[in-house]
């Protein structure tokens, strides 16, 4: 089959990838602008245009697709994954097969932009792939092919989404080819169990450690690697990257400092502890840093009874 792909971040140049080694033929790819470097650095191409280039495919970035972007190209049908645009019906009706969804999730749980970070942000155990045939719908399309995983306590967002990836871009070339002969079942979603992944502020990863420390945990999980839970020392932003935790208690306020060990730097919560293992501080160059360290260079920093979040500056 003739394909357009639509896809922007790594999860989608996953993909990408699994067609251009396929049977399947991708006659173009189109993704998100460039996004804008920080401090005024070039722009930065997303990993979907990085791979595209690299194979020698065209690669379009429209700011909004409509069909004069898409009908000249000679393609049957388009693959649409993690692109980052709701597309309109004429864009869905244009070509003969349609457009075709890779989603992570196990619709009709999370819908929407965020479903692998939101499984994780809820403590779901179990997530999953579904392939669907695109309508008009946030995710409410017929289901082509699905497939489940389970969820791990150790999994982040991008752990969870590589799992994921290495089930659909087995399925996605086959599913392709059943879509092509027409030997294939579409499924109708189930209408209970509904449930949406709103887009991901970044806000939400600001760290509130008067929740227990198991919700906390799952907030540095999920929002690794993008945008990284976070939290204030004094005027500091520190970005935590990655912890474990413990239900035993403390007798200290929430976001105090109870140690500073060769574990990790103990934080008590509302209910319980978390042990930082790694974590970044915008000082030097930098770099994310773990508990040896911190106890190398940065001790006097994390002494007993230091509050993290008691105080917030402007970003």
């Amino acid at each position: 089959m003739k394909l357009l792909f639509a896809g922007t971040p790594e999860f989608a140049a996953l993909h990408l990838k699994c067609l251009i080694d396929s049977e399947h033929q991708v006659v173009g790819v189109i993704t998100q602008p460039d996004k804008p470097g920080k401090r005024g650095k070039k722009p930065i191409p997303s990993a979907v245009k990085v791979l595209a280039l690299e194979e020698g495919l065209t690669v379009i970035q429209p700011n909004k697709l409509t069909v004069s972007d898409i009908s000249h190209y000679d393609a049957q049908a388009m693959v649409v994954v993690a692109y980052g645009q709701i597309l309109r019906p004429p864009v869905l009706e244009t070509l003969p097969f349609g457009c075709i969804n890779v989603h992570g999730s196990m619709l009709p749980r999370w819908r929407g932009a965020a479903p692998i970070q939101r499984a994780i942000l809820t403590g779901d155990t179990q997530s999953g792939v579904c392939i669907i045939q695109m309508n008009k719908g946030l995710d409410t399309g017929p289901i082509l092919a699905s497939e489940s995983c389970e969820i791990s306590k150790e999994d982040t967002s991008a752990t969870l989404a590589l799992k994921l990836a290495r089930l659909s871009t087995v399925m996605l070339p086959q599913v392709l080819s059943k879509v092509a002969t027409g030997k294939i079942e579409p499924c109708h979603q189930s209408e209970t169990g509904i449930c949406y992944a709103n887009k991901i502020d970044k806000s939400e990863a600001e760290i509130n450690w008067s929740l227990d420390s198991d919700e906390i945990l799952r907030n540095i999980l999920g929002f690794n690697p993008d945008p990284i839970a976070f939290s204030w020392l004094k005027d500091l932003r520190v970005k935590i990257w990655e912890a474990t935790c413990d239900d035993k208690p403390f007798e200290f306020k929430p976001g105090s400092i109870v140690s500073l060990t060769k574990q990790g730097l103990v934080v008590a919560c509302g209910a319980g502890s978390i042990t930082i293992t790694r974590l970044q501080l915008p000082l030097g160059k930098g770099s994310i840093l773990d508990a040896a360290d911190l106890l190398n260079a940065r001790k006097e920093m994390f002494s007993p009874g230091t509050m993290l979040g008691a105080v917030k500056v402007a970003n």
